[in-house]
């Protein structure tokens, strides 16, 4: 990746205002027509969002996305529109316990219509501030119940079952830290009380021991930043066994979109710690502890990602594809997504770019700087063509996005030999997010989390 120098928020602004205005004509679009049987959007085929059973992890997505334009825009429908659809579709979400995604989901909606409350964005009502905070309480107390203990821990297990960790789920540990928050615990067997921060940090531990790489060894292709997307427990003994994927080429490539949701879940824990006092943080080590614990993996898988996408910042779908071999020098030129070989992976860019510009902002300007230039450069490829849809016909907003490679579930047009011009619904909200906190260093506004805006 060509990291470049001369972006700035403030130089970003033409490319975000035609953003936006593309953002409300594709929420608008897709709420004018509903997927038939009432399903959840996943992604796009010839331009038309469609539905995946597989598991609902994509609704929280679409009415989030609306909060999304009403924070930047202030225009009320989109407020009405993600309120009314949060109060009428999610609350199943709330209680589903079949599922490790309740951090996409619940805070996607009711989380953020709680932060532009928090802000002031929305009037201040004590019953709707009531609603919220319990759908945030309940949602991660029922995440935090999805848990396979070990001898030194544990961890959320993925819908695989208890066997299965997924590397996603370390963003869906927002969902625990809201509720912790709040106040709120896990009530278990006889009463007994888990605390949703040990949860939080016990999961993480897990998932960054055996999940990412350092480059100590570990196998033959451990490289410092690698990302297994699961890994495997033997239930008898709580053993680990081996790395595995699902939506990766194999076990010892790396899958990006899990890299991606990897840095940037450990970039939102770092500022989410810093706002927990050192007596929360003493019985993990204190914050120290807890700072490198998230530290390290970011930094490794920053690296990794600059290292290993192609010069515009657009990854491939997978670093070990074998197609790649295919393209030549491809990391050394900007990503072909009409390639006849490999699919890139946009979404995995739109999260990445996210992950980057906060770990670049949390080191500040004298260690941060390259991660900070990296994540615009990755978003002001994202924010033009061939990647912004541009075409009012195209319900999706982030083109060239893949979901499931290996099941060949993502739509190949006709003429071409792989999938190019689809959506995701995770793509899109995930631009959505990194448009929406350059924006706010564009305006002068104050610093985005998922835990309320910052000074």
């Amino acid at each position: 990746m060509h990291i470049r120098n001369d972006l700035s928020p403030a130089g970003l602004r033409p490319q975000l205002e035609r953003f936006w205005q593309l953002s409300a004509q594709k929420i608008l679009a897709l709420e004018k027509t509903p997927l038939p049987g009432g399903g959840a959007p996943v992604f796009t085929v010839r331009g038309r969002y469609t539905a995946r059973g597989w598991t609902e992890w994509t609704q929280g997505f679409q009415f989030g996305a609306a909060l999304l334009q009403f924070d930047v825009t202030g225009e009320q429908k989109f407020l009405e529109l993600g309120r009314r659809q949060t109060v009428e579709r999610m609350a199943p979400h709330l209680t589903h316990f079949g599922v490790h995604d309740h951090g996409f989901n619940n805070v996607s909606t009711y989380g953020n219509l709680w932060r532009l409350m928090n802000s002031g964005r929305i009037p201040e009502s004590a019953w709707e501030r009531n609603f919220y905070e319990l759908a945030l309480k309940v949602s991660g107390a029922v995440q935090a119940r999805r848990w396979t203990a070990l001898p030194d821990g544990g961890y959320i297990y993925s819908f695989n079952g208890p066997h299965s960790l997924f590397a996603d789920t370390i963003r869906s540990l927002r969902a625990l830290a809201l509720a912790n928050q709040l106040g709120h615990a896990l009530c278990e067997e006889n009463d007994r009380r888990v605390s949703l921060l040990a949860r939080l940090v016990q999961h993480a531990q897990t998932t960054l021991r055996y999940n990412v790489f350092f480059g100590e060894g570990r196998d033959a292709y451990d490289v410092r930043g690698r990302v297994a997307h699961e890994s495997i427990f033997n239930l008898n003994d709580g053993c680990y066994r081996c790395p595995n994927s699902q939506q990766g080429f194999s076990p010892f490539t790396t899958w990006t979109r899990g890299l991606a949701w990897i840095l940037l879940g450990c970039a939102e824990q770092l500022e989410f710690v810093t706002t927990l006092a050192d007596a929360e943080l003493k019985p993990f080590g204190g914050r120290r502890a807890v700072t490198d614990l998230f530290l390290r993996p970011a930094l490794a898988t920053a690296d990794f990602f600059i290292a290993q996408t192609a010069s515009d910042g657009i990854p491939y779908w997978d670093t070990g594809a074998p197609g790649l071999a295919q393209l030549g020098d491809y990391l050394n030129r900007p990503a072909e997504p009409f390639n006849d070989f490999e699919p890139v992976d946009s979404s995995a860019a739109a999260i990445a770019a996210q992950g980057l510009l906060r770990l670049g902002h949390l080191l500040g300007k004298a260690k941060g700087r390259d991660y900070w230039n990296a994540g615009l450069t990755v978003l002001n490829t994202l924010l033009d063509e061939p990647y912004l849809s541009t075409d009012a016909r195209h319900q999706g907003l982030l083109l060239h996005s893949v979901y499931h490679r290996p099941n060949g579930w993502d739509y190949v047009p006709r003429g071409r030999k792989v999938p190019c011009g689809e959506s995701s619904m995770w793509g899109d909200y995930h631009i959505r997010e990194a448009a929406l906190l350059v924006q706010r260093f564009a305006d002068g506004a104050p610093y985005h989390t998922f835990f309320g805006d910052q000074p």
